[in-house]
């Protein structure tokens, strides 16, 4: 799976089913590995974002589906 796949899916918490927003970036140690994955939140009104970016590890990932990626960021 290349990262444009997964820059297209929605993030979605699996505790309140929420639209976390979509990811923008990546965080990548000094020995190439991939520490996080940044989200950007949701915008409102294309300029004002819903919050602050989120960094989701690949710990707090439940699933990658078709359209979502499902996350439980309580862990």
């Amino acid at each position: 799976m290349l990262m444009s796949d997964l820059q297209r899916k929605d993030i979605v918490s699996i505790t309140d089913g929420t639209r976390l927003g979509k990811i923008v970036d990546i965080n990548i140690n000094s020995d190439g590995f991939i520490n996080s994955l940044v989200v950007e939140p949701i915008k409102m009104l294309r300029r004002i974002s819903y919050g602050s970016e989120i960094n989701i590890t690949f710990k707090q990932i439940v699933t990658i589906g078709s359209d979502v990626i499902l996350v439980n960021l309580q862990n």
